[in-house]
């Protein structure tokens, strides 16, 4: 399942970042390898869609995430 959130942060330095979910919850964890558009760095407040996966401990990440475009999201209730 597709979920949608922010981008929270993001250090093209150490190519990693985090993302806060739309439907509230803590920000997730992601790497510059989780990124399907690797041709331009996220930036503050962009929104994608992303899934999720288990890593160590049991915490949750965003992988791979995708731009969402504008107006095409159908998902989204208002």
């Amino acid at each position: 399942m597709t979920h949608y959130g922010k981008i929270a942060s993001y250090d093209g330095t150490k190519g990693t970042g985090t993302i806060t979910p739309e439907k509230g919850g803590d920000a997730l964890m992601f790497a510059k390898a989780d990124l399907k558009q690797t041709d331009q760095e996220p930036r503050i407040d962009q929104r994608f869609g992303y899934d999720t996966k288990t890593v160590d401990g049991g915490k949750r990440q965003a992988v791979n995430l995708q731009m969402s475009q504008p107006g095409n999201d159908q998902t989204r209730s208002h």
